[in-house]
């Protein structure tokens, strides 16, 4: 990839500059997304969790994808890219060498809209409010110091 930087993007992009990749990735901070995870062609691992933490030069931080937190660090990927679904959603892939994760926002419109992937029929949820009630989901709060916190708000 290059690391030439766009000046302009309008429903679809790739993106390497840090700073708008965070821009544009920051909507999905505290929501739910379904996350597919791909080496080569072939789908390991998929899953639907909650964004915590999106950061950037940090790092000593690692990303992870769990039903019951994610953390995008932005160092850990070459670049983004993202595409605008036929029902006005974005499609965010983050892509590093051949591997990829690719992300979309759970609620509304989403693939799992009628029901989850275990097939009961019962749609996913929509905010933190339906996520903390829904019990097949498992929540916990994650503690950090305020030094960490004030870390996290310079990302």
């Amino acid at each position: 990839m290059t690391d030439a930087r766009a000046k302009l993007y309008i429903n679809t992009g790739v993106v390497t500059n840090k700073t708008d990749v965070y821009n544009i990735l920051r909507p999905l901070l505290k929501q739910t997304v379904t996350y597919s995870y791909f080496r080569g062609t072939q789908v390991t691992s998929s899953g639907t969790g909650w964004v915590e933490r999106i950061v950037v030069d940090h790092p000593e931080i690692a990303s992870y994808f769990t039903p019951l937190s994610i953390c995008l660090n932005l160092d850990s990927f070459d670049y983004l890219q993202f595409d605008t679904t036929s029902e006005q959603l974005l499609v965010y892939t983050l892509v590093i060498g051949s591997e990829r994760v690719v992300l979309e926002f759970a609620a509304g419109g989403s693939r799992h809209e009628d029901g989850d992937e275990s097939g009961n029929g019962r749609p996913l949820p929509r905010n933190a409010e339906e996520l903390a009630r829904d019990l097949r989901f498992i929540q916990m709060e994650l503690m950090m110091s305020s030094d960490a916190a004030d870390e996290d708000e310079d990302a």
